[in-house]
């Protein structure tokens, strides 16, 4: 990555730009951390003796209402969500508010009493915050919503890359794609997506029925967001350095959902999801694993999509598809969606 170049939008997207911008210029600057081991939340130590999981996420969402949630609901359940996959149960957030002015009062409290009731649902307090008020940019005038979160470690949560062998099963809690193309679809007044709606929820119900029950089975966790399904397995197959084969046929599909990403020209591999678990779980516990999700609402179509194979100097992602032949599954370069988190 040239130092000499621009932030391009495509360096926030998920993908391949994103993780050379934060390999190559942020890690280096911050302490040289290993970019392989980073997820998007971290265990700490706190005063000697206790551990708690902490992460921070900044939501900049158009239009700041769509179908199925907000920017408020969507902050709220993202940050608990990357607690959750860290193997924590999510207990405490903090929440700065960044507002252009011209932003409508009464449109905030809407979209703050949305972010109360996500936090109230998932049993978490927001416990502290800031606010500033910039002048109006762009278009239009909005909101940007930074949120931090502390999550106590599961007992029994045994997560990591280097706990995924040959032989695992990766699981999919639901349809792809429903929150990057119903956002999309609002902004871009398309019709046809009237009933496709956000799948923007809090799944740390999830996360800790598995833990509780399967403990050291499950081996590692990730909710598929930016860069979507693809950007997920990419990640783990470099990380881990095995390769992966999913099934096409396998993986639930929304039919408004594929409809809108077709009409689009897009992959619904890659379109983002703020509601949906990836988990990898041994063989043996793969089918028990699937019952614990599907006895929750959000994770009814909880199937096994594919497995984990062996280790290679080149490790790939592959679609066995409908048709009966192999997709190599890409991590996206950049930003194939316009900003939709």
């Amino acid at each position: 990555m040239s130092r000499s170049g621009k932030i391009l939008l495509a360096h926030g997207g998920g993908g391949q730009l994103t993780a050379e911008l934060i390999a190559e210029v942020i890690l280096p600057a911050l302490g040289g951390q290993d970019a392989s081991a980073l997820c998007d939340s971290a265990a700490v130590t706190v005063g000697g003796d206790g551990r708690v999981v902490f992460t921070t996420d900044s939501y900049v969402v158009q239009p700041l209402e769509f179908p199925g949630g907000d920017i408020g609901k969507l902050s709220v359940c993202g940050t608990i969500n990357d607690l959750a996959v860290a193997g924590a149960k999510p207990v405490a957030l903090s929440m700065a508010l960044v507002l252009a002015e011209g932003l409508e009062i009464e449109l905030l409290g809407r979209l703050l009493a949305s972010a109360g009731r996500a936090a109230d649902e998932a049993e978490v307090t927001i416990v502290t915050g800031d606010t500033k008020v910039v002048e109006r940019g762009g278009n239009q005038p909005g909101i940007t919503i930074n949120t931090a979160g502390v999550g106590a470690p599961l007992a029994g949560a045994n997560l990591g890359f280097e706990r995924v062998k040959d032989g695992d099963m990766v699981i999919l809690t639901g349809p792809l794609g429903q929150h990057g193309l119903a956002v999309m679809a609002r902004r871009e007044g398309l019709e046809i997506a009237a009933s496709l709606q956000s799948d923007c929820a809090a799944i740390g119900g999830l996360t800790a029925a598995l833990i509780e029950t399967l403990g050291d089975k499950v081996k590692w966790m990730r909710d598929p967001t930016r860069g979507g399904l693809a950007a997920t397995l990419a990640e783990l197959s470099s990380a881990t350095g095995r390769n992966i084969e999913i099934r096409e046929d396998a993986i639930p599909v929304d039919p408004t959902a594929l409809a809108v990403a077709e009409m689009l020209g897009l992959d619904l591999l890659a379109a983002a999801n703020e509601g949906k678990l990836v988990a990898v779980v041994a063989a043996d516990a793969a089918a028990q694993a699937v019952e614990i999700l599907t006895t929750h609402e959000i994770a009814r179509s909880a199937a096994v999509i594919g497995a984990v194979g062996d280790a290679a100097d080149m490790p790939l992602v592959e679609m066995l598809t409908r048709a009966g032949g192999r997709r190599i599954v890409q991590m996206p370069y950049g930003q194939e969606l316009p900003r939709i988190c």
